[in-house]
């Protein structure tokens, strides 16, 4: 079934029929909801409780997304791809959440960020040597990702309380992350184009089942399970606090898959890293931070970055449509069919 007769929805709002502009507002909106609510509540428990347990709390929101996604019809019978490509795309997932979490005992604030910020670059750089994607961008791409890249370093280290501080294992281990990011994003959009029937749900679905075992391992290594357990049971509240952020980032993933399948990875990572500016200016407005020259020149780059990309490519390059996040299996089209 061709990609151009299906029908494509995000949680109920047709998206077919709209222009591509009302797709990424829609779509973007979701993200931005999302995670400014992820955020929130990320302060709240990190930072005034004082709760660390990143492995933990991936484990608990793991089953709130299954439930969720039951909520919205899915079922394993809509399948079209094997379980292999969801234990690879898991795999990396993991990786990168683990070497990120690692690296922070090697990294300060500042450095994370500056390495954090970079994402975009390597996720358009891997879409060139990912099979069946092979993705190329125009040069100006390039130069709009590295304005965006550089006027969020200079943002987000403008107020610093401290310079960037390297260590050789910690570069290693976030460098490590960000080829897993730049992996995972591509090998994403690569299922979504190889296989157009691939929803958003399945991916979901997939990735959660299959990453949550995962999760187990480190959590017992680090004794991370015993000591989370025993404080959330001090402060069950906090469940509900998981259960709320995972609602919310619920949201914000299957968006982030949507733009991910429309507009393919590299134009998802620069939304993810925007999205970071506007969560920090937002906290300047709210909290009436001064703002330096230094943000100025930071929030400008960002601003020339997002402006060169909305110029149009002189030769746009084709690009396979893909299904809707809620669109039934057509029993016409075999897993066998579906192989990445």
């Amino acid at each position: 079934m061709k990609g151009e007769d299906q029908a494509r929805y995000l949680f109920g709002i047709h998206l077919t029929d709209r222009p591509k502009w009302q797709q990424f507002l829609i779509c973007s909106s979701g993200f931005f909801f999302g995670y400014l609510v992820n955020g929130i509540c990320e302060e709240y428990v990190y930072n005034r409780l004082q709760f660390s347990y990143g492995w933990y709390f991936t484990f608990v929101q793991g089953f709130v997304y299954l439930i969720l996604i039951r909520l919205q019809g899915f079922t394993m019978k809509q399948m079209v791809n094997p379980w292999k490509t969801y234990v690879k795309l898991s795999a990396v997932l993991m990786g990168s959440h683990g070497l990120t979490k690692g690296s922070l005992a090697y990294l300060n604030y500042p450095a994370q960020i500056m390495f954090k910020s970079t994402k975009v670059l390597p996720v358009m750089i891997m879409g060139a040597f990912i099979p069946g994607l092979r993705r190329k961008y125009p040069f100006h791409e390039y130069i709009s990702a590295l304005l965006l890249v550089v006027g969020l370093i200079l943002f987000t280290l403008a107020d610093a309380q401290t310079s960037p501080n390297f260590s050789i294992i910690g570069v290693l281990m976030i460098s490590g992350a960000l080829i897993m990011d730049s992996f995972l994003g591509n090998f994403q959009e690569a299922i979504f184009t190889m296989n157009p029937d691939t929803t958003q749900m399945e991916m979901l679905f997939c990735s959660t089942i299959v990453g949550i075992p995962f999760l187990v391992v480190p959590m017992i290594l680090t004794g991370e399970l015993v000591r989370a357990w025993n404080s959330c049971s001090q402060h069950p509240y906090v469940y509900g606090v998981l259960v709320f952020e995972a609602m919310a980032t619920f949201i914000g993933q299957v968006s982030v898959l949507s733009l991910i399948a429309i507009f393919g990875a590299a134009t998802t990572a620069m939304i993810t890293t925007a999205r970071k500016a506007v969560t920090l200016l937002l906290s300047y407005m709210i909290f009436t931070k001064p703002l330096t020259e230094q943000h100025g020149s930071g929030l400008l780059l960002i601003a020339m970055g997002i402006v060169l990309k909305m110029f149009p490519d002189s030769k746009p390059a084709p690009r396979i449509q893909t299904s809707n996040v809620n669109a039934k299996h057509h029993p016409e089209i075999s897993s066998s069919e579906a192989k990445v």
